[in-house]
């Protein structure tokens, strides 16, 4: 009993000594899951019980960052998008894919930040400010690339398909060249 007695004391300490940003960044985990959850998932296939569900599986990242959640979460929600694209005959939309694309790599990026944040830290609102302004710079870069190829493979039929082809190869390689000069210049 005075075990029992002990732990709820030592969490009742550790709840008074927490910090308002790591649970923000937390709570914006959750968010930016469930968002995510709910535009993959069909509307057929979303009721109250399933909602129940998501919801529990999009708290799991919140709480544990650190562990395999994240990842739970991320293929649940591909789970989603299968579930709509190929068992409910949902047209893959160019906007929703780009919409959930981006969810996913902010559920990432956010679980990343709060793996990093202590939740009894001071963090300076700066921090996750410029984390979240990077994160929205390769959203934006993303889904520009995204509508450019998207429009490139629309132009002049079967030829535009393989100029989309060439300009997505061409900065796959782009891409392997700055991330192998950047792992040389450290």
């Amino acid at each position: 009993m005075n075990a029992v007695v002990e732990r709820v004391r030592g969490l009742r300490y550790a709840a008074s000594r927490v910090s308002p940003l790591p649970l923000l960044v937390r709570g914006g985990v959750f968010l930016v899951v469930l968002a995510g959850f709910l535009l993959a998932y069909p509307v057929q296939a979303i009721t109250p019980r399933s909602l129940l569900a998501l919801a529990v599986a999009a708290v799991l990242p919140a709480a544990g960052p650190r562990r395999i959640w994240p990842t739970f979460a991320a293929l649940v929600t591909v789970a989603g998008w299968l579930l709509a694209t190929l068992g409910y005959d949902r047209p893959p939309a160019l906007w929703r894919l780009l919409a959930v694309a981006t969810l996913l790599y902010l559920a990432h990026t956010l679980c990343a930040l709060a793996a990093l944040l202590p939740y009894d830290g001071l963090i300076d609102p700066d921090l996750v400010l410029r984390w979240l302004t990077r994160a929205g710079g390769v959203v934006l870069a993303s889904a520009v690339l995204g509508i450019v190829l998207a429009w490139l493979g629309g132009v002049g039929g079967s030829g535009g398909t393989q100029a989309a082809t060439v300009v997505g190869l061409l900065v796959a390689v782009g891409l392997s060249a700055l991330l192998g000069w950047l792992l040389r210049r450290r």
